[in-house]
């Protein structure tokens, strides 16, 4: 389908701490979408908010789906948030110019929800006419920055609309309950998995198998390691979206090389282990890894909650275990390890970092209880 809308890139610069007056700017950048013909009309402005943390937004190639939808009635932004896309993207070379994990770690703090809400309302006043409100869409974790949003600026916006992302409201760090009620349905996407692809449960516990036999992993196109715990990350979206369970079994039928010669050793293929990294996508979105438990987290620290709560769950999701007695081998989901910082190459130079924030304890809080219930609930235009 070929596109009917225009589009429009805005660029803005925004401080990396809001508290400090003479804080280093970072560049936001803000693609406006618009329905072709309605380019000189009156519209309201509605802010995408992506899921995530560290994920930038998707630039349109067709007018379809929802954008197409929300054109009919908004002009739309489409906001890479700070440290994603064109926003002053951060990856491991980028984070390499600061000069140890500390300040790593210190920079790497400003990228949560309550900064994204600052950056919004500093556009909103320059890119909205007279500084009116506008709508917010958040989706997944943009749901997250949405709630923030009406609690710390609720006047600037006029109606906010959630698509599967509604975090805990409570103080302290919220990750440990977050994780066990995942685990939880982590379980019953395998089954669901297992169940559409019965023929995956043999394959991937010969691949698990082979890494265990080798060392107990093999070296990727990156320079990184997968190993069997490290083989399991692959649910971390193949289990939740759209689409994922068809993705992960091509996935494993590219998982080894054509035998050529009569005794030839079996071997991964090179195909499946670049596919797995490109699945991953830490290389060019780093900040999922290092900030994913610090959105739960408000005056306290996560201190590794995800891997706190695998553990709890004793044998379950030991791949190796389940291959050698002939168990289905269990994925994981969104959630993030410690030993992902040492397996993961695009990961290994942020490892400091990532431990110096799991142990911060000075978080902001995120949300206001209070503000959010003189929030008023109404329906949307359109």
């Amino acid at each position: 389908m070929s596109l009917s809308f225009r589009s429009v890139t805005n660029y803005f610069n925004v401080p990396l701490d809001y508290s400090l007056p003479s804080s280093p700017l970072i560049s936001p950048i803000c693609p406006g979408v618009v329905s072709a013909g309605k380019e000189e009309k009156r519209l309201p402005y509605l802010l995408f908010l992506q899921g995530g943390p560290g994920f930038e937004c998707h630039r349109p190639l067709e007018s379809n789906g929802w954008l197409k939808r929300a054109c009919e009635d908004y002009r739309v932004i489409l906001m890479d948030q700070r440290g994603t896309g064109l926003s002053t993207p951060l990856t491991a070379q980028s984070m390499a110019q600061l000069e140890s994990a500390k300040e790593e770690a210190s920079y790497l703090q400003h990228f949560r929800a309550d900064n994204i809400v600052r950056d919004a309302e500093l556009i909103r006043s320059f890119l909205v006419p007279n500084g009116e409100p506008w709508s917010v869409l958040g989706q997944s974790y943009g749901g997250f920055c949405a709630i923030t949003y009406l609690s710390m600026a609720p006047t600037g916006l006029r109606h906010v609309i959630l698509t599967g992302g509604l975090p805990p409201l409570d103080g302290g760090c919220s990750a440990e309950a977050v994780y066990r009620a995942c685990f939880k349905r982590v379980l019953i996407q395998n089954f669901k998995y297992y169940e559409r692809f019965p023929q995956d449960e043999e394959v991937v516990r010969e691949v698990v198998l082979y890494l265990a036999e080798n060392e107990g992993g093999v070296t990727l196109p990156s320079g990184g390691r997968l190993t069997p715990r490290g083989l399991q990350l692959l649910g971390l979206s193949g289990l939740g979206s759209s689409g994922g369970f068809e993705r992960l079994h091509y996935i494993f039928e590219r998982a080894w090389d054509p035998i050529l010669v009569s005794g030839a050793k079996k071997q991964l293929s090179y195909t499946f282990l670049r596919m797995y990294e490109n699945w991953l996508d830490f290389g060019t979105n780093p900040l999922y890894a290092v900030m994913q438990e610090s959105i739960y987290c408000q005056a306290a620290a996560s201190k590794w909650a995800a891997q706190r709560v695998r553990e709890e769950m004793g044998v379950q999701f030991e791949a190796l275990l389940s291959a050698r007695k002939s168990a289905p081998v269990l994925f994981t989901g969104e959630m993030v390890f410690p030993w992902m910082f040492d397996e993961i190459a695009a990961l290994r130079p942020l490892k400091e970092a990532a431990y110096i924030l799991a142990d911060k304890v000075d978080w902001p809080y995120l949300y206001n209880k209070e503000v959010l219930r003189m929030n008023k609930k109404q329906r949307p235009p359109g």
